[in-house]
């Protein structure tokens, strides 16, 4: 694995006097998968948005501590927010479209950000994002159809698509699959382990059977503090810290 794409260190989140989180300091590589597991409530989501300063979006909310990308921290107040979110990209646990067509859905992100010289760079560029999200072939002859009007795992893809049109070096998935049928969720599952291949991706799961399918490396939260990181294959056959075992044996959770 090479050299850290995202660092946190002592990084605490607020939500007026409520703290969320709590001194978290983890590392994640660059072209891997990453889950962050844990009980409802524990901070996971919170978390991941500060990766792509989501957070900057709730008033209450404060970040503290830094998070570098590539070296660089983000919180940094001359790193422009909307920049920050092109290269870390963001797929909901909602597949939520945009009311517009599956053409304009993956088309929009480029645009804004003057990716495409002319039409025809645009339509390559919707048509790239779309194979990589493995839903050209349901969608080609429909471009101009709604996106709002595709079936749940569609959608999904179409956000996926959407999301990795600028071209992302991370991608931040927040329980991506849990409003899919299985095999919906086989292929979101299948797609993140091609995504991997070039760039990194975060995922917060309730699955912990999906985090030991997806993910080389597993954070397991709780009450807001990151209580085990490591490889995957030892958080759920070797846990080290008592409470990682209690939430992986359903003791708690």
């Amino acid at each position: 694995m090479s050299a850290s794409k995202i660092s946190a260190r002592a990084c605490n989140v607020f939500y007026g006097d409520t703290h969320a989180i709590k001194g978290v300091n983890v590392d994640i590589g660059s072209k891997s998968v990453t889950a962050f597991i844990g009980p409802s409530g524990c901070g996971k989501s919170t978390f991941l948005r500060c990766l792509n300063r989501m957070n900057d979006t709730i008033d209450t909310c404060r970040v503290e501590g830094t998070i570098t990308l590539d070296g660089e921290n983000i919180y940094d107040p001359r790193v422009d927010p909307v920049t920050l979110r092109a290269r870390v990209g963001m797929v909901f646990q909602k597949p939520n479209p945009f009311p517009k067509s599956i053409f304009d859905n993956v088309a929009y992100g480029p645009k804004i950000h003057g990716m495409a010289k002319s039409k025809s760079d645009l339509r390559d560029i919707v048509e790239n994002a779309l194979r990589r999200a493995a839903i050209w072939d349901e969608v080609k002859d429909r471009l101009d159809a709604p996106g709002t009007g595709l079936s749940g795992g569609q959608q999904q893809r179409l956000c996926i698509a959407r999301a990795i049109a600028t071209q992302p070096e991370v991608l931040l998935m927040d329980e991506p699959c849990s409003a899919l049928d299985p095999i919906a969720t086989f292929q979101i599952e299948e797609l993140i382990d091609d995504l991997a291949k070039n760039i990194s991706v975060v995922i917060v799961t309730h699955s912990m059977q999906q985090a030991a399918r997806v993910s080389q490396k597993t954070a397991f939260f709780h009450l807001g503090e990151l209580v085990e990181f490591g490889d995957t294959d030892d958080i759920f056959t070797n846990p080290s810290d008592p409470r990682t075992e209690s939430y992986i044996t359903g003791r708690i959770g």
